[in-house]
């Protein structure tokens, strides 16, 4: 995958969380960000980083602690995950030998 596709990717990646996460809490922003961090430039695959709350903001520190929010946010990404590999399954390497 080159550094164009990967990028290219991420984003597409990167919406779909917020499309899911934007249903379980405000976003501080409404776009995707992109960040210079080496944890981020893998060069075959798509790569996010979710920025989940703010522990200096008290009412998202109080969020972070709720099990239940942990729940609904933890759907979301899985909910984000999928919709990005549903819109964009992986091409197979190999043909199925039948």
């Amino acid at each position: 995958m080159s550094t164009s596709a990967q990028i290219r990717d991420s984003l597409k990646a990167g919406n779909a969380f917020l499309d899911e996460i934007s249903k379980v809490n405000e976003l501080h922003r409404n776009n995707v960000e992109q960040a210079n961090f080496t944890v981020l430039k893998a060069p075959d695959t798509p790569s996010v980083l979710i920025e989940t709350a703010f522990i200096s903001n008290p009412k998202e520190e109080v969020l972070l602690g709720s099990k239940t929010y942990q729940k609904k946010l933890a759907y979301a990404m899985f909910s984000g995950i999928r919709s990005y590999f549903k819109k964009n399954p992986p091409i197979t390497r190999f043909k199925n030998i039948n």
